[in-house]
């Protein structure tokens, strides 16, 4: 049997075929304000909110982004049923939760991860140029963790969001020799 994935201590190549079908579908992250965390998402980082999920007697609502192409957008459907069904087959979207009165509470802030204790890092988007990506970033004001110049790991951004969460922006044209550089 040839081996087509890398390989680790502790893993299994042989999944139980009752995993077969699952997808990966969302990474939760808290947020503060909704206003000011959807309009970083959609018009920084470009995605779509496919679905809003309100639950008034637990006072929370639940926002389901998604990094769509214009023509993916296009096949959603508008029956809300439907819609329910699309947004939790998906693979790869992020789940912002809001718990109502948190942008009222001006003490409130969220852990990254990236402080101790350490846990969560960041999630990742792939950019076609990590240079003109940067520079947008730039000029809409979003905070810079890391820019591609800084640190040992050349040629890698990391962005925060509102927040504070970190966003890990590369090419992936760039990444099998950056990474070369280091292993």
């Amino acid at each position: 049997m040839s081996r087509h994935f890398d390989q680790a201590e502790g893993l299994s190549e042989q999944h139980d075929p009752e995993t077969h079908q699952y997808v990966f579908n969302q990474t939760m992250m808290r947020i503060k304000d909704p206003k000011r965390s959807l309009q970083f998402y959609s018009d920084v980082m470009g995605m779509t909110l496919v679905k809003r999920l309100d639950f008034p007697e637990m006072k929370f609502s639940l926002y389901f982004m998604a990094a769509l192409s214009p023509e993916q957008r296009e096949q959603w459907s508008k029956d809300h049923d439907e819609r329910i069904k699309q947004t939790f087959s998906r693979p790869a979207m992020l789940e912002l939760t809001h718990n109502w009165g948190d942008e009222d509470n001006e003490a409130l802030s969220f852990h990254s991860g990236n402080s101790e204790p350490k846990g969560f890092g960041h999630i990742g988007f792939a950019v076609p140029d990590i240079d003109a990506a940067c520079e947008r970033f730039e000029k809409l004001g979003v905070a810079f963790q890391k820019r591609p110049a800084d640190g040992n790991m050349k040629g890698i951004a990391f962005i925060k969001d509102p927040d504070g969460y970190w966003i890990e922006i590369f090419t992936p044209e760039r990444l099998p020799e950056l990474l070369s550089e280091h292993l």
